[in-house]
């Protein structure tokens, strides 16, 4: 079994602000429960998950109903501060899963499967891909962002299994890629020319993406499952998503207002 990381910090200022006055994303309802509430639920219902750490904003997630196996701690900045800080809250722990509080339609058999697919867990960064039919076919009409490789046209997943041995060389090097992101030319010349031109031909492998980002990362092992498990791909950060997400639940849709002012909250 493993422990599990919620990132629970970001604050409600971008689009979802249209659907929900609560001042953190993780804290916006979806049905009668939170968006963390829904996360922590499948999570304490799987069966290869035993503690659940949420990273976030104390005061309000010290409201909320969880069980004993649960513990909160403050957010403490950026996404990968705030991954460090749960890392350390768990120490000795040689593997630990990383799950985002926005995907609220998360099963206990989606986080199962895909600690199924890591196998014996050596490698060092487990990543799962979800294909574009895969997602439609259960959430028709939702908008993704796809990657076309030769297997087929994937998005990407919102869990992460990590050896927190090699994150502090992940970050040393990731924070290059993050730098370059919106530089092209240095982008190219980062991944290799080879490496574009197969992905702009899309027949860039799994396993060529795969090893490249391993390298990118210091020379780590990562390893890339296809999940058939769309709930771990679709997350909640635009009013489409939030409705989706109020329609699957079982509760009424209700528009988000382009231009809505919410209330303000107290305190």
């Amino acid at each position: 079994m493993v422990d599990a990381v919620v990132l629970a910090g970001s604050t409600n200022n971008g689009p979802l602000k249209e659907c929900s006055p609560a001042r953190h994303e993780a804290l916006i309802p979806i049905g009668n429960k939170t968006m963390v509430e829904h996360v922590v639920d499948a999570l304490l219902k799987a069966r290869n998950v035993n503690r659940v750490l949420i990273i976030g904003p104390v005061d309000e997630l010290s409201g909320l109903a969880f069980d004993s196996r649960t513990s909160t701690a403050a957010s403490c900045g950026g996404i990968l501060e705030n991954i460090e800080a749960g890392l350390e809250k768990l120490p000795g722990e040689k593997r630990i899963l990383l799950v985002t509080s926005d995907i609220p339609l998360l099963t206990p058999q989606a986080v199962d499967d895909f600690l199924g697919l890591c196998g014996d867990m050596s490698g060092d960064l487990y990543y799962p891909v979800i294909g574009k039919a895969v997602v439609e076919s259960k959430f028709p009409g939702t908008t993704r962002t796809y990657v076309k490789l030769k297997e087929g046209t994937f998005t990407g997943g919102n869990l992460f299994l990590l050896n927190p041995a090699v994150f502090k060389k992940c970050v040393e090097n990731g924070r290059e890629i993050i730098n370059l992101r919106k530089s092209p030319i240095g982008l190219c010349r980062l991944l290799g020319l080879k490496f574009v031109v197969k992905f702009l031909m899309r027949s860039l492998t799994l396993r060529e993406a795969e090893e490249k980002v391993s390298q990118l990362l210091g020379g780590i092992k990562g390893v890339v499952v296809i999940s058939k498990h769309p709930e771990v791909g679709v997350d909640v950060d635009k009013p489409g998503d939030f409705e989706l997400a109020l329609k699957t639940i079982g509760d009424i849709p209700r528009p988000c207002r382009a231009g809505f002012n919410p209330p303000k909250t107290s305190g």
